[in-house]
């Protein structure tokens, strides 16, 4: 009897903890209907940018990248781009010079992203009023700069840009296709539309440059420097903007083999920041109302949704035939409210035959996400770059 009890309790406790995944996103899924365009008056008003890509054995598409960077339509003298090259080949470095392309060359012993930013941080010796990061394959549409300079000069000192898919070429593709756009739903338009601050993504942000500077100074981590970015960001007080009509292409992870590497990465920098600040966000709440720390620790807790979508499916099915109606309701429930949500999240633009081919590599990628999660010890131990195939805006443009 006892076993018995103990199990069930088992059993709620994880229930419960799936009530909660899907209860977040779920009402901020709904909250993304209340996001707002911003409008921004402008005064004629245009500040210097430093526009800056951390490259990391990224040969293959860096000349292409930081050919279209400078493809903006916003006075070249108003900003500039620099490739941080972290172990580049000659022939690269060479190319980059017969271009005319603004270098800084680093290398360390262990290379991350965030000793590369210090390091450009501490050798460009230029004055700007706002700094722009981008990763080695985005490319930015033409008037992103111009759109960032419009929230700046109305006063706003951290801002993430839309970032999209520009390839599709296979299904797993296009399912981080999907995911990228159901996060921009739930944790940036969602976020916003409820009065909270967006969730950072990594790359096609916008800073304040002296705010970031200072920020990024206390940052050295092989973790996604980025989340801890966003936690010291929040610990400042400082609101992140959303701008859902200034587009950066991002290439999308093409390969299962790749997806677990990524993953695994971002699951083990979740846990880390959840473990090292959850007990200083609740004081944060408490004392100091700071909900958008809080929120983001939360955000890191929450059951990955192919897992939660997964899992669900799942317990449904063995709860059905333990004949536990109790159970068998609450885990139903639990899926369809999670189906709901991710089919209001998902832009019109991905309802289409090619979608629905690739939502039957749905059950492969949850148990490539299970291997993800096995082997998310891995993720913060080295910087190992994502395997790049494509160099322009394909198959997704808005």
């Amino acid at each position: 009897m006892t076993v018995y009890l103990i199990f069930n309790i088992i059993l709620l406790l994880i229930l419960v903890y799936f009530w909660f995944s899907v209860a977040y996103i779920f009402l901020f899924a709904i909250g993304s209907f209340f996001y707002r365009k911003p409008k921004f008056k402008t005064n004629g008003e245009q500040k210097r940018f430093l526009v800056l890509i951390p490259a990391y054995k990224e040969d293959l598409i860096i000349l292409n990248t930081a050919k279209e960077a400078l493809k903006q339509n916003y006075p070249s003298e108003f900003y500039d781009v620099y490739i941080i090259a972290d172990s580049f080949k000659p022939e690269t470095i060479e190319s980059l010079k017969k271009e005319q392309i603004n270098f800084i060359e680093v290398s360390f012993a262990q290379s991350t992203k965030a000793r590369s930013i210090n390091k450009a941080l501490d050798t460009i010796d230029k004055q700007y009023d706002g700094i722009i990061i981008l990763d080695a394959d985005n490319i930015m549409e033409p008037d992103f700069i111009a759109k960032v300079n419009a929230a700046f000069v109305a006063g706003n000192k951290a801002i993430q840009g839309h970032r999209v898919a520009k390839n599709q070429d296979t299904h797993f593709a296009r399912l981080d296709a999907l995911s990228e756009e159901i996060n921009n739903t739930i944790f940036r338009k969602g976020h916003v539309g409820v009065g909270l601050s967006s969730a950072l993504i990594g790359s096609a942000m916008a800073f304040d440059y002296d705010l970031y500077h200072t920020i990024m100074d206390d940052i050295d981590t092989f973790a996604d420097e980025d989340k801890e970015l966003e936690i010291k960001l929040f610990l400042n007080r400082c609101r992140i903007a959303y701008l859902n009509d200034a587009y950066v292409y991002d290439e999308k992870v093409s390969n299962s083999e790749v997806f677990v590497k990524q993953r695994s990465r971002w699951i083990s920098s979740q846990i880390y920041y959840a473990r090292t600040f959850l007990f200083r966000s609740i004081k944060e709440l408490i004392t100091k109302s700071n909900i958008d720390l809080f929120n983001k620790i939360v955000q890191f807790l929450l059951v990955p949704r192919i897992m939660l979508l997964g899992f669900s499916a799942i317990f449904t099915f063995i709860a059905f035939f333990l004949g536990s109606d109790f159970f068998f309701y609450s885990w139903l429930a639990t899926f369809l409210v999670c189906v709901f949500t991710l089919i209001i999240s998902v832009p019109g633009r991905f309802y289409n035959k090619q979608t629905l081919y690739a939502l039957f590599s749905l059950p492969y990628g949850f148990l490539m996400m299970g291997l993800a999660t096995l082997r998310m010890k891995l993720g913060h131990k080295r910087l190992s770059p994502t395997p790049h195939s494509t160099s322009g805006k394909e198959n997704d443009k808005i």
